[in-house]
């Protein structure tokens, strides 16, 4: 199978990964929680353009590959809601006073677009092709990671998580980053390829490559779909949650 990052490294790099024992399969568990990092409109822009065009109005966008991602993830959203797996998502505040901004302010030049408070507002708003229904949870995060400062841990246990199916952007920012905490947490991580996304190939290739190495699965969509399309109304997970209480999804 032909990986993203293949024409990136060289024999020697594969050769000593692998001589490491880096890069097992992980055993994905019968208990998974959807997670869509920071697909809103700052990410992906406004509509499907060539990224340079893209970034003059949305300094953070990656373009058509944000949107060939978000196409991905409406399979992924396909399969998991009938399976009863919950959602996550993750944006930030419309929020540019620098307490809140922090570190953002030291490492881009740009972060003064963000007082434009309708374009800002407009940007955290994640993208109505995949929208948050009623029954989802959406995380307002202000550093990388999912899971900083924020309640995703408690929310996952109390739904008897085991395993985290991650999507989004960027594939070296905030999808690593929150791919990284989730294993620190000694969750089970399945990393969705083709619903990832970064503005340079390159970074989204090695990205990945670190990733399947080290912390997570990195998966084709079409392998995620079926492993959700397995958790029925009679799965492990949905007893569970019936057992807290909530409602059985409907299959």
């Amino acid at each position: 199978m032909d990986r993203v990052w293949d024409s990136y490294l060289t024999p020697d790099d594969i050769a000593i990964y692998a001589a490491a024992g880096y890069g097992a399969r992980s055993v994905w568990g019968s208990r998974p929680a959807l997670l869509v990092v920071d697909v809103n409109y700052n990410f992906v822009g406004e509509s499907p353009m060539p990224i340079l065009q893209s970034i003059r109005t949305f300094r953070n966008s990656c373009g058509e590959a944000g949107w060939e991602a978000v196409h991905a993830i409406e399979q992924l959203l396909a399969a998991a809601r009938p399976a009863g797996v919950p959602v996550f998502y993750t944006t930030q505040q419309a929020d540019a006073r620098s307490t809140l901004v922090g570190g953002w302010g030291r490492k881009n030049s740009r972060v003064a677009d963000d007082q434009d408070q309708e374009r800002s507002a407009f940007g955290v708003r994640i993208v109505d092709e995949i929208a948050p229904l009623s029954e989802d949870i959406v995380i307002v995060k202000d550093k990388p990671s999912a899971f900083f400062g924020t309640p995703l841990v408690s929310y996952l246990n109390e739904l008897c998580v085991d395993t985290v199916v991650v999507a989004g952007g960027t594939t070296s920012g905030c999808v690593r980053a929150s791919v990284i905490d989730a294993f620190s947490f000694n969750y089970t991580v399945v990393v969705v390829e083709e619903a990832c996304f970064d503005r340079a190939p390159v970074s989204h290739a090695v990205n990945l490559f670190e990733i399947q190495a080290k912390y997570a699965d990195v998966v084709p969509v079409a392998d995620v779909v079926q492993y959700l399309s397995t958790l029925g109304v009679d799965s492990p997970r949905t007893e569970a949650v019936a057992a807290k209480g909530d409602p059985a999804p409907t299959p």
